[in-house]
């Protein structure tokens, strides 16, 4: 009787256990930043599905799970050309998301492991293509964001309409050859050398300017005080200086001829 009990006890758990197992695999759950497209026997049944939990019978069909949000994929490239025909290395990262409505005809054909592949793929063969069509000193210059937007218009457009959106394409680091990178860099310093000699020079050009027009305008002055002073303002500025000297309290004599005076003090100094 005992053993009966424990058999039975055994069976119901078992039973419990089962139906639990059964009721979590034929719930579907999808989470925030993914859709979901459910699956039955291989074919795609009704539309997309938003996040929340949809049940689902796991021995015929399935949730397949889309990302939607933004997703960083990183990549080393090597051997990739320049326009001077030298080969370059670089790291970067490509951002890019899957639109929802999109996401049935994604899982149709070309899944969602198998597009991250594609993506890859794509982003090899357009960065190749672009970096042949510039100098490899322009990814350390300012044409380095010209090179971004112009990896991400080429992969936009090989692409298509596969339901893929480049948001932005992030060159981390170039790898030029080491002759190469020491050349750029010599020149990057003569160029900054340069500026700064243009810049000493436009100072000494200013500086120059400036004091040619003090020269000027104390010229000018000058010209103006010596067209003011004729003989007879002279003669008043003699006659008014004479005046000043007889307030002194010591003993001057002044011999003059009318003309130029001459001063001598009392005591013959």
């Amino acid at each position: 009787m005992n053993r009966y009990k424990i058999n039975s006890k055994f069976i119901l758990s078992l039973l419990l256990l089962i139906i639990l197992s059964f009721s979590i695999s034929s719930c579907g759950i999808v989470r925030p930043g993914e859709v979901g497209v459910k699956q039955r026997l291989g074919k795609i049944k009704g539309g997309v599905r938003q996040p929340g939990m949809y049940l689902h019978n796991p021995f015929f069909s399935k949730i397949v799970k889309v990302p939607t949000r933004t997703i960083n994929m990183y990549a080393s490239l090597s051997s990739l050309p320049t326009k001077e025909g030298l080969t370059i290395s670089c790291d970067l990262s490509v951002l890019f998301h899957i639109e929802q409505e999109y996401a049935v005809k994604v899982v149709q054909t070309v899944g969602v492991k198998n597009g991250q592949d594609i993506i890859m793929n794509v982003l090899r063969s357009s960065v190749a293509d672009v970096t042949a069509q510039f100098f490899a000193k322009d990814l350390h210059t300012s044409e380095r964001k010209e090179v971004e937007l112009a990896i991400a218009k080429k992969m936009t457009e090989r692409l298509g309409d596969r339901g893929f959106v480049v948001e932005s394409i992030l060159l981390k680091s170039i790898n030029l050859p080491a002759n190469l990178s020491r050349t750029i860099e010599q020149k990057l310093q003569a160029e900054q050398r340069a500026q700064t000699m243009q810049f000493v020079l436009e100072q000494e050009k200013q500086e120059a300017q400036r004091m040619k027009i003090e020269a000027e305008a104390i010229r000018d002055a000058q010209k103006i005080i010596n067209e003011s002073l004729n003989e007879i303002v002279l003669k008043y500025l003699s006659i008014e200086a004479f005046k000043e000297l007889s307030k002194s309290k010591n003993a001057k004599v002044i011999i003059t001829d009318g003309n130029t005076p001459f001063l001598i003090n009392e005591d013959g100094k």
